[in-house]
């Protein structure tokens, strides 16, 4: 079986017998939060009961950090969940999107018979999303999906941006849906995000997770800020009633704590990139700048494999509408780690 994402470290070790230096998943590299771990520990005599189905604490806990009220959130099984609940909710029969994008709003829109519309990015523009997208928009299209920063470029918009197309979304009567998953490894992230406009835009939907910036990616938890409430309680009702185990409730309310840990995440991603990309182009390899915790590159077509062999694995790009297989995405994580890969990438180019 083909797998869509990146991040299969179960395939490498099944093939290969040992795990790989694994740069094809973007999460923090600093590991699982001590404070989380011990949450998951503490909610273990819990698991015999079955979970809050509204999660109750946990949206109480993040209105307070996101600053919105309760009724505005949702929370789920990572966003993927989500983005699945809300095209069973929506049923969208025509629907547009950036390309390259996350592969994940295709595969849950083509599950409805959606058709969709893709704006091809231009790759002599290094894939940036301008205001040419919005002239894309038109009054048949029926929901409009744009991830903040894009994976996998790594490209960001402007608030300028952001409002005209919430404008024109609601001039076409289109759902807009910001993916803010990466946003949050931005040291600016606050005057970034959409949920500014929440209340001038109450049908504007915002996708966040867990799984990125706070390492939770086995655990399993997102959620989705709207001031459509009506839309929510269609998604909720759109999958199963026990979506976020008891486990991993008690790992985001504690999560919201680790203001330290999430600072320091950010600061690790700001201080590595920049040799990151450096390091890349001296490959000759030629990177797109993008503001994310990873880095779009393009590579010999049979780089990925190469890389492979050698123990390391970055994310073949190939699979993104918009892209070949000459592009491929890697991670920033840890000096050493950095390191590590960059010697790995050497003896494969040389």
């Amino acid at each position: 079986m083909k797998l869509t994402h990146g991040g299969d470290w179960a395939g490498y070790r099944a093939k290969f017998g040992h795990d790989a230096l694994d740069f094809s998943a973007n999460v923090s590299p600093l590991g699982l939060p001590e404070g989380v771990a011990l949450a998951i520990v503490n909610a273990l005599p819990t698991a015999d009961r079955y979970p809050d189905p509204l999660c109750r604490e946990l949206r109480q806990k993040l209105s307070a950090s996101e600053n919105v009220h309760e009724n505005q959130i949702l929370c789920g099984n990572g966003a993927a969940d989500l983005i699945f609940r809300l095209v069973l909710a929506k049923k969208p029969r025509r629907a547009l999107l950036p390309a390259p994008t996350f592969a994940e709003y295709a595969s849950a829109l083509k599950t409805v018979g959606c058709e969709v519309e893709y704006f091809f990015l231009k790759e002599e523009n290094d894939f940036e999303i301008t205001e040419e997208l919005l002239s894309a928009l038109h009054e048949t299209i029926d929901i409009v999906f744009l991830c903040q920063p894009n994976n996998p470029t790594g490209q960001i918009v402007t608030s300028d941006f952001l409002e005209k197309l919430l404008k024109k979304c609601r001039a076409c009567h289109a759902t807009p849906v910001i993916d803010e998953c990466f946003l949050d490894f931005l040291p600016e992230h606050e005057s970034r995000t959409a949920k500014h406009f929440l209340a001038q835009f109450p049908e504007l939907v915002i996708l966040k997770a867990f799984t990125k910036l706070y390492a939770m990616a086995g655990v399993r938890l997102g959620y989705v800020l709207s001031g459509d409430e009506k839309l929510l309680e269609n998604m909720r009702e759109a999958g199963q009633p026990w979506a976020v185990s008891s486990l991993a409730q008690a790992a985001g309310v504690a999560a919201l704590d680790e203001t330290e840990y999430a600072d320091h995440v950010r600061s690790l991603i700001a201080r590595e990139r920049p040799g990151m990309i450096a390091s890349l182009r001296s490959l000759g390899l030629r990177v797109l700048e993008g503001q994310a915790n990873f880095l779009l590159f393009k590579a010999p077509e049979d780089f990925g494999e190469r890389l492979k062999e050698k123990g390391a694995v970055v994310r073949g790009c190939a699979n993104y509408s918009g892209l070949d297989n000459t592009w491929y995405r890697t991670a920033v994580r840890t000096p050493e780690e950095n390191e590590k890969l960059l010697k790995i990438m050497r003896e494969v180019l040389k």
